[in-house]
């Protein structure tokens, strides 16, 4: 199966642009944003940075100014990346997201997600096109959690990517019955699968190379929750403006249920990430 990007273009922030930022603008006219957990938070944060934490954005968001710029951050870059897209998606003029996260300001190197490769949303897909990108970012999920919970050294890490890699089975099921019902003939699963590997997909990379450009990002459990946290942000944002643009109730039910359920996952992931599981994926 190929991968489809789904993520909108944002500006992106180095380190030291952050720093001349900070230095020639004046405290509370733009809002420096951390999106970590509140553990990663107290360990080490930017000075003046206001915290909220990337599960629980989406019911913070009046909490931040919408007339000001905001440069979001995180650890490396990923959930940071994903919060400024979902900001930028809901209405938010002026977004920056700081390349490499925290280690980069501290003048660390660090490697992020790959920005090579994205394919945007144009904003004017039809709803069945709507449907069947969701179905190709819901089987990129499953395949991305299935080959991390395979490669995992951490049973209970391994379970919860398990877990949510039968989740997201669950949501194409639900998605290619909500597509049948847009149909006027029926059709049979894997006549759709082949319309999205013949086209949705293509130009994207397999899973194994997608997994490979991520480089470190993937070689620590908690690189790996980070980079989940970030895919599954990109899945909440999705069907977040799906539930706004689809008119019949009970087909936009089924994209605002899911997006609850996405939030269930960004939850589970970041009481990972705050119970500090080992580092390694690999056993010894």
């Amino acid at each position: 199966m190929r991968w489809k990007q789904f993520f909108t273009p944002v500006a992106a922030m180095a380190g030291e642009e952050l720093r001349d930022f900070m230095a020639r603008h004046a405290e509370g006219s733009y809002t420096l944003l951390d999106v970590r957990q509140p553990s990663e938070y107290g360990n080490a944060r930017i000075p003046g940075a206001t915290l909220v934490p990337l599960p629980e954005l989406t019911g913070r968001l009046g909490e931040i100014p919408r007339e000001l710029p905001v440069v979001v951050y995180c650890a490396v870059g990923g959930r940071s990346r994903a919060a400024a897209q979902l900001l930028a998606g809901q209405g938010f003029a002026t977004v920056y997201n700081l390349q490499g996260g925290i280690k980069a300001w501290d003048g660390r190197t660090a490697a992020g997600p790959p920005e090579a490769g994205l394919t945007p949303f144009t904003g004017n897909e039809t709803p069945a096109e709507w449907i069947v990108l969701s179905y190709g970012l819901e089987e990129g999920l499953r395949s991305f959690y299935a080959a991390m919970a395979a490669a995992s050294g951490n049973s209970r890490v391994a379970l919860l990517l398990g877990e949510l890699a039968a989740v997201e089975d669950r949501h194409k099921e639900r998605l290619f019955q909500l597509y049948t019902r847009l149909l006027p003939q029926p059709m049979e699963r894997r006549a759709f699968e082949e319309r999205i590997d013949a086209g949705q997909m293509e130009g994207g990379v397999t899973t194994e190379d997608f997994i490979r450009l991520q480089g470190p990002a993937v070689e620590t459990v908690t690189g790996v929750l980070d980079l989940a946290m970030g895919l599954e942000t990109q899945a909440l944002d999705l069907y977040l403006r799906l539930g706004r643009r689809i008119a019949a109730e009970a087909d936009r039910q089924v994209f605002l249920d899911l997006a609850e359920e996405e939030k269930t996952h960004l939850r589970h992931l970041g009481s990972l990430l705050d119970r500090q599981v080992p580092e390694t994926l690999t056993p010894p």
